[in-house]
């Protein structure tokens, strides 16, 4: 659980006379100094801002009056409480932030495991759709000539991810770059489905949650979510083969880690 320290503390009370920029004379910005001071605020009051808005949308209320009392009276050295009563009241915040967070993370992923379900359900129902023991589905869009990867391989492939309901959150083809990894680095479903395919092949992947990030958000992957994958296996190689001058691909949202559960 966050909590604030007296290191926080001066950031967090100083927050939002942004906030009340409105009721203050504008001033004119003329020199470096006026406009350089005026940044500082202007950058300060934007994230606490965001800050505001991210407890607000936990169902936290914030009076904003009794916030600028409160920078107002700091400002002075006239602050209604010690610093250990305001990092009390902050760290009750905080808790009760912690709460509300898991409780709409624990909801969001009960959606998109229901969402999930239900689109597994009704592809499997698909010609051509074929479902393994583990639940992992995939669907021949093209045939290869080459050879299967084992599990120790390195693997070339160009991809598109999608959630369920079709929002696309990462292409290899996009960026015109294909990745490179080792097949045991990646999610359990790409373990599973990609040496289903012979090199040069080109397979739909539709990934149960449990392969694929279980309860994890993933930048805008939520938790819960099984996934949708186009995969096109470039090359295939044995480990240490062409290793000399040729780098695994740095695997970022698009290279589909492992999801370490």
């Amino acid at each position: 659980m966050k909590k604030f320290t007296k290191t926080t503390l001066a950031v967090v009370t100083g927050f939002t006379l942004f906030m009340s920029a409105n009721s203050i004379a504008k001033t004119e910005l003329s020199t470096d100094v006026q406009k350089e001071s005026y940044s500082i605020g202007a950058s300060l009051g934007k994230y606490i801002s965001g800050q505001i808005y991210s407890q607000t949308e936990l169902g936290a209320e914030v009076n904003v009056d009794l916030v600028i009392e409160g920078v107002v009276d700091a400002l002075k050295n006239q602050s209604q409480y010690s610093d250990e009563e305001i990092l009390t009241y902050l760290n009750q915040r905080a808790e009760q932030l912690n709460t509300a967070r898991e409780a709409a993370e624990a909801q969001l992923a009960l959606e998109s495991l229901v969402a999930g379900n239900e689109y597994l359900a009704e592809n499997k129902k698909k010609a051509g759709v074929k479902e393994t023991a583990s639940g992992l589905q995939y669907e021949v869009i093209s045939e290869g000539e080459g050879r299967k990867p084992d599990p120790q391989d390195v693997v070339t492939v160009h991809y598109k991810g999608y959630l369920v309901d079709g929002t696309e959150f990462d292409s290899t083809y996009e960026r015109n770059e294909p990745n490179r990894f080792a097949l045991m680095s990646v999610i359990e479903g790409w373990q599973e489905g990609i040496p289903l395919m012979n090199e040069g092949s080109t397979y739909k992947l539709s990934i149960p949650a449990a392969l694929a990030y279980g309860d994890k958000q993933v930048g805008i992957i939520p938790p819960g979510s099984a996934l949708v994958f186009e995969v096109e296996l470039v090359k295939v190689e044995a480990p240490g083969e062409n290793s000399h001058g040729m780098g695994l691909s740095g695997m970022g949202m698009g290279g589909m880690m492992g999801g370490g559960h």
